[in-house]
């Protein structure tokens, strides 16, 4: 079964960028501290990313987190999404419209301009096929921006979230959560590392 899953890191007063972010920049000032725990040698935090990456078989973004990652302070063969872990699934990018070029030509991208419902269901269709390839059951991983994750959890496409909470209080910057509807969760996991805590829930 395909689970679609929001997957985000977030400070203690609630954002997923610091203040300023932007192309050369896209975690803002400070935000760095955000993802300490994705580059930590903690095997609690190791084990996560890599459980993580390897039950994605596709992964949702929007316009935004695309222009950082594929811009020229982007991804890379070490810092791209679970680079070293597994193999690299297909991306959906929920935008306005196509962008006239992407720099990481070896990743498989589709853009889709109708939201981010039809965005979900893409995604759905790639990692559900990607399920069939490999054997194993794979997920539909939601991982931002928060704008993203945000809207995804509003419209009720969100089965699981699984929160990353850093150490810091970054002050400002990118909230994870605006104004939307009521959302009941249940805890399924929580787990503290040396870097994080990192918060499981099932979305009712």
């Amino acid at each position: 079964m395909t689970r679609i899953i929001a997957d985000i890191s977030v400070s203690l007063d609630g954002f997923v960028t610091g203040p300023d972010p932007g192309p050369d920049r896209g975690l803002g000032t400070g935000g760095e501290a955000l993802h300490t725990w994705a580059f930590s040698e903690d095997p609690d935090d190791r084990r996560i990313l890599r459980d993580a990456t390897a039950r994605s078989g596709a992964v949702v973004l929007g316009r935004r987190l695309f222009d950082i990652v594929d811009g020229p302070h982007g991804w890379d063969d070490e810092t791209g999404y679970g680079a070293g872990e597994v193999g690299k699934p297909a991306f959906v990018v929920v935008t306005s419209a196509a962008p006239p070029s992407v720099r990481l030509t070896d990743l498989d991208w589709t853009f889709v301009t109708t939201g981010i419902a039809d965005a979900v269901a893409a995604a759905r269709e790639r990692a559900e096929a990607a399920s069939a390839a490999r054997g194993m059951d794979l997920d539909v991983v939601l991982m931002g921006g928060g704008a993203t994750v945000g809207s995804a959890l509003a419209a009720g496409l969100v089965d699981r979230l699984s929160v990353h909470l850093a150490p810091v209080v970054l002050g400002s910057g990118t909230p994870l959560f605006r104004e939307g509807p009521r959302r009941e969760l249940v805890r399924r996991s929580v787990m503290a590392t040396s870097t994080a805590t990192h918060l499981v829930y099932d979305v009712v």
